[in-house]
């Protein structure tokens, strides 16, 4: 059991994937739920300070590096005109664009971290918004597979 917790854990820190795949994963191989959902939670958020407080840092860094230099300087330039059109329709409403559940933690805080933040601001945004993807996804995923199992009993 214990493998399994540790998959569900490792799902969950994986960019893009997220709890999108830790909480299916956990319900479709009939993980306890309560301990499931607190592992995966603990796995996408444990991410969310290192990204913050890095992420701008090493796009910064590798902007004049002769091989990602370039890749480097699209992310960043991307990253800020994108945060800077979001700020100009959130406005001050931003910390709850982080909150939606479909930006995910990595998405998130990736920019917040590109638009100067405040920290803790953002982390409890990003914090929000997992809770509430977390309780969707096992909601949508315990759905699903009942339904599939319904089906083929």
């Amino acid at each position: 059991m214990i493998t399994k917790y540790l998959i569900v854990f490792l799902i969950s820190m994986v960019p893009l994937i997220e709890l999108r795949g830790a909480i299916p994963y956990a319900v479709a191989f009939h993980i306890p739920t309560l301990p499931a959902y607190l592992i995966a939670v603990i796995g996408n958020m444990l991410p969310v300070p290192i990204i913050f407080l890095f992420a701008r840092k090493v796009l910064v860094w590798g902007c004049d590096k002769k091989y990602i230099g370039k890749f480097f300087t699209w992310c960043l330039e991307k990253g800020e005109k994108g945060g800077e059109k979001l700020k100009a329709k959130a406005g001050r409403g931003l910390p709850l664009a982080l909150l939606l559940p479909g930006t995910g933690a990595w998405t998130g805080t990736l920019a917040a971290s590109i638009l100067d933040m405040d920290f803790k601001t953002s982390v409890l945004a990003v914090m929000g918004g997992v809770l509430l993807a977390s309780v969707i996804m096992l909601l949508a995923s315990s759905g699903v597979f009942g339904a599939i199992g319904a089906l083929l009993a």
